[in-house]
């Protein structure tokens, strides 16, 4: 393997199974599991609906490519077009969220003719070679070289920057004003803004809501698309909303929104959601041979019923509610603790330095309880369990995680504000 395929743990552990909200490693230790392979086992491990549609259609048929029809994919499309809130909406499937985020790309510059993107500064958007070319997070932009010319807009982040100091409306005006002046400096216009919703891998921050809504406004004044990167906010997790876009709705849907992750429920299932005319705007063949496929559409059908038919958006809104009050009753008066913020079960912790957070990764995991980490310099906690968490777990996740950084602030003493090192990459 690859040096930079980075492990979590001073000593890391493999996971042999799981079941609802726990997982055990191969020497039989059980943990409760707050991040959900990195928010990808978004309902429950092991959960008996999607296994046994697995399990029927791996007995049937595991694969065909989409050069055959495929009912399973029609059904699903269906149901993710109408949950989409974007009118007249085509699905296309892929295998991944960096692979979605690929194709929304490739979508924006082919119908727009320009090959300019914007995007939020702190984001991540994937792996591959043009994703990593938008990426405004260091830590996981490893090349300068890209297909695309990217312009980085302030907003993605409430707590730093230039604007960290206004109030909300304040903030929304000065980011609108910037994007403003930089659309009005370029001969010619840029093909899209991507954003997410809910910065992931930058440590889960956002802005104020309304502020995409906002700029909505000044893309649509000179035909920028807006994407919406959905790979982590999606299918309810915020609790407040389904999409993440929704809490910045009130200029209307994105152009096109891209989703991957818990919609499988640890099966590879990615996909762009586009306004047809957009959708359809490419002029050359293309198919996808795994995107779509008869094993993972299968999940992601009976995955997203018993997400709708147990109402686990709900269930986020009221158990992360819950969760991130007692997170922050816990932290109050630590100087390790910077700021507890989400909403729903997608809950970050920003401590004072990244060994703080690497120390209290490997404290959580000694006393059985999995998290992941983030943030522009590795210094956040990421907390992000399966949306079906009941409220005893969230009271014994959040007593774990009180212990753990009470002993990180009697090791530390808060003395690395601002250290720019960090551990394993998250």
């Amino acid at each position: 393997m690859p040096e930079w395929l980075s492990l979590y743990y001073d000593r890391p552990i493999e996971l042999v199974h799981g079941e609802g909200r726990h997982v055990w490693d191969s020497e039989g230790r059980r943990y409760l599991d707050f991040f959900g392979g990195i928010l990808t086992t978004m309902t429950a491990h092991a959960l008996p609906e999607v296994t046994k549609a697995v399990s029927e259609q791996a007995g049937r048929l595991i694969h065909s490519s989409t050069l055959y029809l495929n009912r399973s994919m029609v059904e699903l499309a269906e149901r993710v077009s109408a949950l989409s809130g974007i009118p007249d909406a085509r699905v296309f499937f892929t295998t991944s969220g960096t692979e979605a985020n690929d194709a929304a790309l490739l979508l924006a510059t082919t119908f727009r003719g320009s090959n300019q993107i914007l995007a939020m500064r702190n984001s991540y958007h994937g792996r591959s070679f043009s994703t990593v070319g938008i990426t405004g997070n260091r830590s996981w932009s490893p090349t300068s070289l890209s297909p695309l010319q990217t312009l980085y807009v302030h907003g993605g982040v409430r707590g730093s920057g230039p604007f960290a100091e206004l109030s909300d409306a304040a903030f929304i005006e000065a980011c609108v004003e910037d994007l403003r002046d930089m659309l009005g400096q370029g001969a010619r216009g840029p093909a899209a803004l991507i954003a997410e919703p809910v910065q992931g891998v930058g440590g889960f921050t956002a802005p104020p809501d309304g502020l995409y809504a906002a700029f909505r406004e000044v893309l649509a004044e000179h035909g920028v698309l807006w994407i919406s990167d959905e790979v982590q906010t999606g299918w309810g997790r915020t609790g407040e909303h389904f999409w993440g876009w929704q809490a910045h709705a009130a200029a209307g849907p994105p152009d096109m929104l891209t989703f991957a992750k818990g919609i499988g429920n640890g099966m590879s299932i990615g996909g762009v959601v586009a306004r047809a005319e957009v959708m359809n705007c490419l002029d050359g063949n293309s198919i996808s041979t795994f995107g779509g496929s008869p094993i993972t559409m299968a999940a992601g059908n009976a995955n997203l019923a018993y997400l709708l038919e147990h109402d686990l958006q709900g269930n986020a809104r009221r158990v992360g509610g819950l969760l991130i009050e007692r997170l922050r009753a816990a932290s109050a008066g630590l100087d390790v603790v910077v700021e507890v913020r989400g909403r729903g079960l997608m809950i970050g912790i920003e401590l004072d330095g990244p060994r703080a957070a690497a120390r209290v990764l490997e404290l959580a995991r000694e006393e059985g309880l999995l998290i992941g980490k983030g943030g522009l310099t590795g210094s956040a906690l990421r907390i992000a369990p399966p949306l079906s968490l009941t409220v005893a777990e969230a009271e014994e996740g959040a007593a774990v995680l009180e212990r753990a950084l009470r002993r990180a602030e009697s090791e530390h003493g808060g003395t690395e504000r601002g250290a720019s090192e960090h551990g394993g990459r998250g």
